[in-house]
């Protein structure tokens, strides 16, 4: 064998040698870098935001904008998609937009700093019971049902009776329920809508727009439509009734029978909604907008210092102090924010995305070892109500601390059927670039 061919042979052994080597080496440090990245996911610290709605939602984000990389944000949610409730009364009456109202969680934390931020999760599961330092959910997650925290922020919120908010977790199921809804309407010749809230009055005047031949009816138990407002809302909302033709039953309260209205549309199906007052209203369709359920049966096994410490009996909603805090003492390490906590505000998104950042403040505050000192201002309520496919109304109560004596009302006929429904993905962090993503 040639001299020269014996050293090209050995160059390629030495080469080959070489290059096992660093392979080997190479093996050994990426294993040394998952057991790393392993050992930080089970140092993470915990901070647990309870329920994914409007303010839970904000809660998680601006937690996750202001931790430091030690700790990491658990959303947890049992509806696989988030719910754009306000939209809930039309897609219930309008065909077509459905499935636009349930919108991925896929980016909740997509601007969350660092590259780190995959830390962050969307948890979908259902809160069983809260213990101090450890939430139970009704399923596993990362192989246990039981998560273990530092810090928690419930948002859990309330819940409305259908079409107001869903009682399906899924989006299929849920998209099912509204395209029956639109479909039991479209059968039936009367309408009765129970509530004078915001759902019901979005109700009546979407129904009588789309479908103006029905006879559509509102009862409220009271004389003045959506009390929490100054009058001047329920004389606004009055006129609108009677422009567009819908029947005002107020000043008593409907008899709801314990197995509900038979709700069957068609030929000769037709029933009595009875009032307390003895007044009688003959329909062949009735639906609930009635009352708002605090979602609190979490509570139910966590231990108190006294027996209304934790929740208000009067109403159901956590006690809670200025900075947000637990008002019972033994939890300086949990939040309540939005509707489920008795702060005072009124309860809607404006005021709870407040409540989310000052939440969120204090948490971290608390990380970082200095005294949660933010606290809330709560300011008079406030609401953008639609009345009809375009008509809408942006209105607030006076502020009579500042010396305001009338509110403040935007009457606008700039409305779409869709209700915006694109902007709304996109402030969710989901482009939408054709129609068939609505589905996702």
């Amino acid at each position: 064998m040639p001299p020269y061919f014996q050293t090209f042979v050995l160059g390629l052994v030495l080469i080959s040698a070489i290059l096992v080597q660093y392979y080997l080496a190479l093996q050994r440090h990426s294993g040394l870098e998952i057991v790393d990245q392993e050992n930080m996911i089970e140092s993470l610290r915990n901070v647990i935001v309870l329920g994914g709605s409007y303010v839970g939602v904000n809660a998680a984000k601006e937690l996750a904008n202001l931790l430091p990389v030690t700790h990491r944000v658990l959303l947890v949610e049992p509806h696989s998609h988030f719910h754009h409730l306000f939209a809930f009364p039309r897609f219930a009456v309008l065909p077509g937009h459905e499935h636009k109202a349930f919108i991925p969680y896929s980016s909740v934390f997509s601007s969350a700093p660092g590259p780190d931020a995959s830390r962050h999760q969307v948890i979908k599961a259902r809160a069983v019971s809260l213990q101090p330092k450890q939430l139970t959910l009704d399923r596993e997650w990362q192989g246990s049902r039981d998560l273990a925290f530092d810090y928690l922020v419930a948002a859990t919120g309330t819940r409305l009776a259908p079409p107001g908010s869903m009682e399906q977790d899924d989006k299929a199921t849920s998209v099912a329920y509204l395209k029956n809804h639109q479909r039991d309407v479209q059968k039936a010749k009367s309408i009765v809508v129970i509530g004078g809230g915001a759902v019901g009055c979005q109700l009546v005047t979407d129904l009588k727009e789309v479908y103006p031949e029905k006879d559509i009816t509102l009862v409220h138990s009271r004389q003045q439509l959506m009390p929490v407002y100054h009058e001047g809302l329920s004389n606004l909302i009055k006129q609108r009734l009677e422009e567009l033709g819908v029947h005002l039953v107020a000043g008593s309260r409907a008899i709801v029978p314990s197995t509900s209205f038979s709700n069957h549309t068609g030929d000769e199906s037709s029933f009595h909604v009875e009032l307390e007052d003895g007044r009688a209203i003959s329909t062949d369709f009735a639906i609930f907008a009635t009352g708002q359920i605090p979602n609190n049966q979490f509570l139910a096994s966590l231990e108190k210092l006294s027996t209304d410490s934790l929740v208000n009996p009067k109403n159901g909603f956590i006690r809670v102090r200025p900075n947000l805090q637990f008002q019972d003492p033994l939890y300086p390490h949990l939040f309540a924010v939005g509707d489920i906590a008795d702060s005072g505000a009124h309860k809607a998104a404006r005021p709870g995305a407040v409540q989310a950042k000052v939440a969120a403040m204090n948490i971290a505050a608390l990380v970082g070892g200095r005294g949660p000192s933010e606290t809330i201002t709560v300011s008079p309520p406030g609401i953008h109500l639609s009345l009809g496919l375009t008509r809408n109304v942006i209105f607030r109560n006076p502020n009579l601390a500042a010396g305001e004596t009338e509110p403040f009302i935007n009457l606008k006929d700039d409305g779409r059927d869709d209700m915006n429904i694109e902007s709304v993905w996109e402030r969710r962090g989901v482009a939408v670039t054709s129609p068939q993503e609505y589905h996702l």
